[in-house]
Parts: structure tokens; C-alpha cells; sequence
């Protein structure tokens, strides 16, 4: 599956960094019943490996992605995992070859017009305006449309509940990436629950 059908899936793509391996299935397990089926664990803990193999292993129906890849060995890390898409904060040439040697679909980061014609240029269509607000948001990808029509994009970082319908009104946006969907407190205080039902808020918003 492409990186572009992927992320076409769901309007929201969780961006989760867990802290302890005990939690990553019932914070997938909450966000899938709530109609997110698209999920990124992100490499920012010590067990974010191994919470992708947890997920992948427990939940096959869901679609599970390593984000925050910085290097090739994040690449065959991820792989090993079982990933099945990759996301990275930028792009270098040694994450784009690394992925496409092991054939996982990746969503690289860019922030500005020169890094999306590089991204471009190594064949790319699809990216993660990175960070989104910082970048210019909503105002950034407006004016990339015109005179990058071929790209989309999966603007990720200071992204709300408030925030995310302004950005899936835009044409050039296949979905957003959030972590309001599993707040941190929630899940220290194991409330599945609320991971639900804020799931099923973000999977009802409209592109």
C-alpha cells in the first residue's frame, strides 16, 4: 500500500510515543474501535519498537507506522518491527534509499519550498509539512498549492481538535497528524474510554 492510500484512510493519523510497553495495545486497541485505523508510534521512547511488534502481532487490523526516523538504521529497525509505513522529520538521501531498499512506504518531513523540490526530486508526491504551525500552517500550504499542484501533504505538529477541520478543508491535504487523540494523562490513568471516543470525534471529521 502507498504512502498516499495509506494516510487517504483515515482524516487523522495518532501520533503516539509510548512510555511503557503495557499500554501500547490498549491505546491501539482504543483508537481502532474509535475508526482510527491508521496509527504512528513514534521512536521517541525505549520501547517504541517493541510496541509496534505488540500492535502488529495483537492487532493486525490495524495499520501501524514508525515515526520520528532520523537515520537508515531507523529504517531497518522499523522494518524488523513490522512496520508497514514510515514517517521521518525530514529527508535525507539515506533514509529515502533505505526505504526504498526495504520497499516500506515513507512520509517525509519538509519544512520549506526548497526541502519539497529535493523531496520531489528524489520521487516523492506525498509529505509531512513538519512542524505545520511553525512552518506557517495553514497560510504555508495555501501558498505551496500553485506551484506545487503534484504534492500532498500530512501537515503534523501543533495540530488541535479546534485546528484539524481548517487544514482537511485544503485540497492539497490528505489528513492531519495529532496527539490529541491520546493525551497523556488519559493514558497514565489507563481511561480506554475517552481514547474512544475521542477516536471517534477525529474519524468523523471531514476532508
Amino acid at each position: 500500500m502507498s504512502i498516499r492510500t495509506t494516510l487517504a484512510l483515515s482524516p487523522v493519523i495518532p501520533v503516539l510515543t509510548i512510555e511503557q510497553v503495557e499500554h501500547a495495545l490498549p491505546i491501539a486497541r482504543a483508537l481502532h474501535a474509535g475508526g482510527l485505523r491508521v496509527l504512528e508510534v513514534t521512536l521517541r521512547s525505549a520501547v517504541a519498537l517493541q510496541s509496534i511488534e505488540v500492535i502488529r502481532r495483537a492487532l493486525p487490523e490495524a495499520i501501524v507506522g514508525a515515526g520520528t526516523l532520523k537515520c537508515a538504521q531507523d529504517v531497518r529497525s522499523a522494518v524488523q518491527a513490522g512496520a508497514q509505513f514510515a514517517v521521518s522529520p525530514g529527508l535525507t538521501a539515506q533514509v529515502a534509499e533505505a526505504a526504498r531498499q526495504s520497499d516500506l512506504p515513507l512520509l517525509p518531513g519538509v519544512m520549506t519550498p526548497s526541502e519539497l523540490m529535493q523531496g520531489l526530486a528524489l520521487g516523492f508526491d506525498t509529505f509531512k509539512l513538519f512542524p505545520a504551525q511553525q512552518a506557517g500552517g495553514i497560510g504555508m500550504l495555501k501558498a505551496l498549492a500553485a506551484p506545487f499542484p503534484e504534492a500532498s501533504f500530512c501537515p503534523t505538529g501543533g495540530i488541535t481538535r479546534a485546528t484539524a477541520p481548517e487544514f482537511l478543508s485544503l485540497a492539497n491535504v490528505l489528513c492531519v497528524g495529532g496527539s490529541w487523540v491520546a493525551p497523556a494523562d488519559k493514558v497514565r490513568a489507563g481511561d480506554w474510554a475517552a481514547l474512544e471516543e475521542l477516536a471517534r470525534d477525529a474519524a468523523a471529521l471531514r476532508r
